[in-house]
């Protein structure tokens, strides 16, 4: 795979099927825009599949596991053994993520692209980049191959998936000091600063926020991303789930499935998609508002409103995986509903 002729494929979402499911949703026996984002999301999935006829039958978690070489810089609370840990814990349904896929009736599929060590029922070669990144306060995270190559196998897992029938994608991380690489990915791709974008991640302490922040701006300062190459910004600051996942909502576009946008890290992911193919972000669809502290700005440079906002902060997917059901219910109501005239409703008017 080349990403060049890969991002070729990518075209705009299809308006005419979008405008076909916007006529039928004025047809169905409710209110006008009563459902209100979720009608927008039937349609919006509706022009990335290219029909207004469509169903979302199987549905998949695609988790992207990597570990940090930064966190050498005590940016975390917990040491970087634990993203094997939890890795290994997706096989098991012993995660968070996976007693709420279970219930979401979504099939979860953990991706080891750059754990420190392999990972047993999970580590495959084709899909592991390295053992980690490096420390970007020291060097750059990975080599601009390296971070190609995740995201090219992050475009190869969407098409992987499409051919065992999956209509919907939900994306996930797991990566002990993957909010320091995605506050820096954000910072140099919206030029904030580095303490506008960064929060506590899995509770680190006031000081221990500051050494986040400092390492960032460290990072930043040693490897000078270029914030108009999203590639050369992963390369340098950024991590080797991070890349996976920009390569997933890449893929999204290029095979037609929708992706959902998980929290800020998956969001930090779905912003490089969007600097690398602008047309990406026609095949992303929000989840929730992370309660980092750049979680809505992500999702506000991305022109997306999320669904649903619990405050939630946990990663893994969640956020996505718990919105899938509410995105069911809206196809549902617009495939099965009955019309104004199949019962027998006088068609209520779109009243300026």
């Amino acid at each position: 795979m080349n990403l060049k002729d890969e991002l070729e494929k990518i075209r705009p979402s299809d308006q005419r099927s979008m405008e076909e499911t916007r006529k039928h949703w004025k047809t169905v026996g409710k209110p006008l825009f009563s459902l209100g984002k979720l009608e927008e999301a039937v349609i919006r999935i509706a022009g990335m599949k290219g029909t207004s006829s469509y169903m979302l039958k199987k549905k998949a978690l695609l988790i992207m596991c990597a570990d940090n070489g930064v966190v050498e810089e005590g940016v975390t609370q917990t040491g970087q053994e634990v993203t094997a840990v939890v890795t290994e814990n997706f096989t098991r349904k012993a995660a968070s993520v996976t007693l709420m896929a279970e219930v979401a009736g979504v099939d979860v599929f953990p991706v080891d692209i750059g754990v420190a060590r392999d990972v047993d029922h999970v580590t495959q070669a084709k899909y592991k980049v390295a053992c980690g990144t490096r420390n970007m306060t020291r060097e750059p995270a990975m080599t601009r191959r390296e971070a190609e190559r995740a995201v090219l196998i992050g475009i190869r897992l969407v098409g992987e998936l499409l051919e065992k029938g999956y209509d919907i994608i939900a994306t996930g991380e797991m990566g002990i000091g993957n909010t320091t690489t995605s506050s820096a990915v954000v910072s140099v791709l919206l030029e904030r600063d580095p303490a506008e974008v960064t929060g506590r991640g899995a509770g680190l302490s006031t000081e221990g926020l500051e050494r986040k922040i400092d390492a960032i701006r460290k990072a930043v300062r040693l490897n000078a991303p270029d914030a108009e190459d999203a590639l050369d910004v992963l390369a340098k600051v950024g991590g080797l789930d991070i890349a996976g996942l920009a390569g997933v909502f890449l893929g999204g576009a290029i095979f037609h499935i929708p992706v959902v946008i998980d929290g800020f890290i998956s969001s930090a992911a779905a912003l490089c998609a969007a600097r690398i193919c602008p047309d990406a972000v026609d095949y992303m669809l929000p989840s929730h508002r992370s309660n980092e502290p750049a979680g809505g700005m992500v999702l506000e440079a991305l022109g997306l409103s999320a669904f649903i906002d619990c405050g939630m902060s946990l990663g893994e997917g969640s956020g996505a995986v718990a919105v899938i059901p509410l995105l069911e219910m809206g196809v549902e109501v617009y495939n099965r509903m009955g019309t104004f005239d199949e019962v027998n409703i006088e068609q209520y008017q779109e009243l300026k």
